[in-house]
């Protein structure tokens, strides 16, 4: 039987995180600390000596994933991973990716001291990128950690700046053949904990989620084309105005997402016209679109059906249209055997809890394709989330920890376990 694990561990956590905050904080209490920039390796080398004090094995991998290990007896079995990404959106919160990363350094540093040396090795994983906020791709690091991604994927990849994923990455300190490997072939199991970034658990005042299956997601880079001329010269029936086209579309887009019904929902992030200036014509427009459903049949109609619409629009109106998908995930299920270990490690601890649906993505929907998987959520304060007041109470956050400790140590500890 288990030995009752030292809370106290737990107890650092909202201070951790409020410390990895400061790496990319900004005036207004965001954090902005994008994929291979400066505050983002300070964040991972910071990461890295916290684990280092908890007594686990540090490495890098090539893409600059960091890994954390605490080294099992059997050496042949699958390891026990669990964590989340480092990296965040523009002006986002301190939890998103954040939590799950520390949540996971402490549980192990938990099991260490309560229960030594586990039967098979656990791994706390700060993966390098999940959001795609500085480059045109997303799960950078669970990507090149599954396979998903090689690193020909991000060849001709660049920033808004024209800085290339390649460049960022050799100035980060990290791209180099003599590195180690990103591909895993050995992991047995990833569980994820993350803050909800919905209102669901706080509605329904329950303490935990545990996720049975993550949208999937297609998002899109589309160019209008028209001719830029001046505002006041160009009659309105002569012009070829690219921002009208894309506000007709963005207009469409509205009204079919809300007669598609929940949960599909569609969003346009962002828009830039050229050459934005309020006397020309807008010539150009770029617009993101970005589209999720947890059915991929639906999904996928939704998508061929808009696009389609989009492109009769431009045709209507003499505009070039152009459209780029850039990220396609599939509705993923969570494993069912480990839904039901979290869900019986909540019982035992008397936290409510309820099963549900993620309608953000995952790093854990990549590491389902290569091993079982699951996630867990606890509350977001309004349902905030990628925001500077994103906010979850310490009592929250440590009681998903203490619940992730749980099952990790039924897992690497415990007698059985599938291969």
């Amino acid at each position: 039987m288990r030995p009752p694990l030292d809370m106290s561990a737990f107890a650092e956590l909202p201070g951790l995180l409020d410390e990895l905050a400061g790496f990319g904080a900004e005036e207004g209490g965001g954090v902005t600390r994008l994929l291979y920039t400066e505050s983002w390796r300070a964040a991972q080398l910071f990461l890295e000596e916290r684990m280092r004090v908890a007594g686990l094995e540090t490495r890098f991998d090539r893409a600059g994933n960091l890994y954390g290990r605490l080294l099992g007896a059997d050496s042949a079995a699958p390891v026990v991973l669990t964590g989340s990404h480092v990296d965040t959106v523009r002006s986002g919160g301190r939890y998103d990716g954040s939590y799950g990363v520390v949540a996971g350094l402490m549980a192990l540093a938990a099991l260490k001291r309560t229960c030594g040396a586990p039967l098979r090795t656990l791994e706390v994983v700060s993966l390098c990128e999940e959001e795609g906020s500085r480059f045109p791709l997303a799960y950078w690091g669970s990507g090149n950690a599954t396979g998903v991604y090689g690193f020909d994927d991000g060849e001709g990849i660049a920033d808004a700046d024209g800085i290339t994923l390649a460049e960022a990455m050799r100035t980060a300190g990290f791209g180099l053949e003599t590195q180690t490997p990103c591909l895993r072939r050995d992991i047995g199991a990833f569980v994820e904990l993350h803050i909800e970034q919905g209102i669901v658990l706080e509605r329904s005042g329950r303490q935990i989620g545990l996720v049975e299956a993550i949208v999937g997601q297609r998002r899109y880079a589309v160019t209008l084309t028209g001719a830029s001329n001046h505002a006041g010269t160009t009659p309105m029936s002569m012009r070829a105005d690219a921002l009208a086209g894309a506000v007709e579309m963005l207009a469409l887009l509205e009204t079919r997402a809300k007669a598609a019904g929940d949960p599909l929902v569609a969003t346009v992030g962002r828009l830039e016209t050229m050459p934005g200036t309020p006397n020309v014509i807008p010539g150009e427009v770029r617009f993101t679109l970005d589209i999720r459903h947890d059915k991929e049949l639906k999904l996928e109609s939704f998508c061929r059906d808009t696009l389609a619409a989009f492109e009769a629009i431009a045709r209507s109106r003499g505009l070039g249209f152009e459209s780029r998908c850039w990220l396609a995930t599939k509705p993923t299920q969570m494993d069912d055997g480990l839904t039901g270990l979290l869900e019986r490690a909540c019982l035992a601890r008397a936290n409510s809890s309820r099963r549900m649906v993620s309608g953000a993505g995952h790093d854990a929907q990549l590491f389902a394709a290569v091993c079982p998987a699951a996630m867990l959520f606890v509350p977001s304060r309004g349902g905030v989330s990628h925001s500077s007041d994103e906010y979850s109470t310490p009592e929250q956050l440590t009681e998903g920890a203490a619940v992730l400790a749980d099952c990790l140590y039924e897992l690497a500890y415990g007698q059985e376990w599938r291969r």
